[in-house]
């Protein structure tokens, strides 16, 4: 038992490394900032190893800048993390709002719109029946389907089918 207990004072960078990519590990499953502040403080504790400090300045090491950066730096880092503007929006949700083209005629039921390049099934918001060609706003997307309601003038910019936007057929 002895012998363990000198070779971990003797090595104990390495009991640090594995901590700290455990911990680094952990956080990459969790995503949640916590187990990312306890590897922070691992690396503290094996830079002191490394430095030959003892195994008692180590683990309070370990423990005072994991509670510093948990206590500290993760709020300030979950604050960034959780903000979002328009321009940082991402996948469906960017698309709410924007400007399309029915290619067809879009009904409560049924209908194709040029979305951002691509082609998408849509169905009319109101039910009202929106002719080919006709200028639309993304209120919502359910699924697969993008519903749409007429672009009140004024709202919007104008798209002219094959203006070469991205809303055209090419």
């Amino acid at each position: 038992m002895q012998e363990l207990f000198d070779w971990l004072v003797n090595y104990s960078w390495v009991v640090w490394l594995v901590l700290f990519l455990g911990f680094a590990a952990i956080e990459t499953l969790t995503l949640d900032l916590f187990f990312a502040m306890l590897s922070a403080g691992a690396l503290a504790a094996m830079l002191a190893a490394v430095l030959a400090a003892p195994l008692f300045l180590q683990v309070v090491l370990f423990c005072v800048v994991a509670l510093l950066m948990i206590v500290v730096v993760r709020p300030i880092g979950l604050k960034h993390l959780k903000m979002g503007t328009k321009e940082h929006r991402s996948n469906i949700e960017r698309l709410i709002g924007e400007a399309a083209v029915t290619l067809e005629p879009v009904g409560s039921r049924t209908g194709t719109v040029k979305l951002a390049g691509d082609t998408w099934t849509a169905r009319s918001g109101n039910g009202s029946l929106l002719p080919a060609g006709e200028e639309v706003s993304v209120t919502r997307i359910e699924g697969a389907t993008a519903v749409v309601e007429p672009l009140k003038p004024g709202r919007g910019r104008s798209v002219e089918p094959g203006s070469g936007d991205g809303l055209s057929g090419r």
